[in-house]
């Protein structure tokens, strides 16, 4: 309603009536025509800058050469998963640069990525350096807490909570990010018996990620745990979120042995086949063989890049001790440096630290806990003694602190 008032005037600007062409009145406030324009032109200008923005500059000069190397730098081996992740993240990130005003029949697709290797293999870190490469929102979450909703547990509208919190709550960051989803084996399909009882945590939770990795407009709560009919919702759209899953798959191997029709024992080929690896059947996965671990074909297809992981020999995790950037070795050199102390490994204690991860079938993660025995009484003692300068760790000291653990126990177990 036009304010009638001679002596009303803008609250913006303060031009009187007889200075515009209208006045509007508001709730203790007036505005002028002149200041909606403006504010109207500013408006435009915003979201114009907004609407089919590319995306960062950050991203799109990563090639998959260089995204792979910059994997090297921190993860060692794993060069097919290396090279299927690179090209599915260059594709996924070049798919976001499409303006949304693009007249295109093309729309190229989102593909998901399903990692299947053993355990302490490298399918977290790979994921975890990606995100750190790519300076993109990224978060974990572990497949096993998560249950259909309506039960005890967390939905999975929570997976989308962390990232928003890993993003600061910045919407528009989050939605570009990635979801690691980490034990999504032990979400498979408990039977393929249908059962009176629902499988809450097995496929109840593979149907209800499925719209969310397809990509689809979620209202997530922002403080996380479970939805009140008056609480506030943050709308998230997953339609540009990555989403990288991994597992173990224990006993699948058996799976794909069946399909090939091969025996862990005994096993020959004929001459025009080729030799099977019966210590990495790993390499011969497909969507065939999740299927029949318990995983639903919605889900799968939902997935659509599949990639293994190879069991690490001794070279890798000799390596993996001594070369990434931040190395175990490196990171204890870097601690001891803290307390003024130069520290210095033998190479016998690299191979008996291998030697013994490989025994307890602990792949990579093994090491730390292995190191840490070995150095525990060591990095409580020398931080009290400042007349020691150096510390050389030797077999025979590496020997004796490790059979004061109780890593027997556990090979034992």
């Amino acid at each position: 309603m036009a304010k009638q008032n001679k002596e009303s005037r803008c609250s913006f600007c303060g031009s009187g009536k007889q200075d515009t062409l209208m006045l509007i009145e508001g709730l203790d406030a007036y505005i002028c025509d002149k200041c909606v324009t403006q504010a109207n032109q500013l408006l435009a200008q915003e979201l114009g800058s907004k609407k089919g923005k590319p995306m960062d500059t950050s991203i799109t000069l990563l090639k998959p050469m260089e995204i792979k190397a910059h994997i090297d730098q921190y993860v060692i081996g794993q060069d097919d998963a290396k090279k299927v992740l690179s090209v599915a993240v260059y594709n996924h990130y070049k798919r976001l640069g499409q303006s949304v005003d693009q007249a295109d029949e093309v729309e190229i697709e989102k593909s998901n990525i399903m990692l299947v290797g053993e355990t302490g293999t490298g399918k977290t870190l790979l994921a975890k350096t990606i995100a750190k490469i790519l300076h993109v929102p990224f978060c974990i979450c572990d497949a096993t807490v998560l249950t259909e909703a309506g039960y005890v547990g967390e939905d999975v509208e929570s997976i989308l909570t962390r990232l928003l919190q890993a993003a600061d709550y910045d919407v528009a960051s989050a939605e570009r990010g990635i979801v690691y989803i980490d034990e999504v084996d032990k979400v498979a399909r408990k039977s393929d018996n249908p059962s009176i009882t629902r499988d809450v945590s097995g496929e109840g939770v593979q149907q209800a990620l499925l719209k969310i990795l397809e990509g689809t407009v979620v209202n997530v709560p922002p403080q996380g745990g479970r939805k009140h009919p008056d609480q506030k919702m943050i709308p998230v759209n997953t339609n540009n979120i990555l989403f990288i899953c991994g597992g173990a798959f224990d006993g699948i191997e058996r799976k794909i042995a069946n399909r090939l029709r091969t025996q862990a024992v005994g096993y020959k080929v004929k001459k025009d086949e080729e030799e099977l690896d019966l210590k990495n059947l790993y390499k011969y996965i497909t969507p065939q063989d999740l299927k029949s671990f318990g995983l639903i074909p919605e889900l799968i297809g939902r997935v659509p890049v599949l990639t293994h992981l190879n069991p690490l020999d001794k070279a890798a995790l000799r390596n993996i001790l001594t070369e990434p950037k931040n190395s175990l070795f490196r990171q204890y050199v870097k601690l001891f440096e803290f307390e003024g102390v130069k520290l210095t490994f033998e190479d016998d204690v690299l191979d008996f630290i291998v030697d013994k991860a490989m025994e307890y079938k602990l792949g990579a993660r093994g090491l730390r806990s292995i190191c840490e025995a070995i150095m525990l009484d060591a990095m409580f003692d020398i931080p009290s003694d400042p007349s020691i300068k150096e510390l050389s760790i030797t077999l025979e000291y590496a020997l004796e602190k490790f059979e004061k653990a109780d890593f027997k126990k556990l090979k034992a177990a």
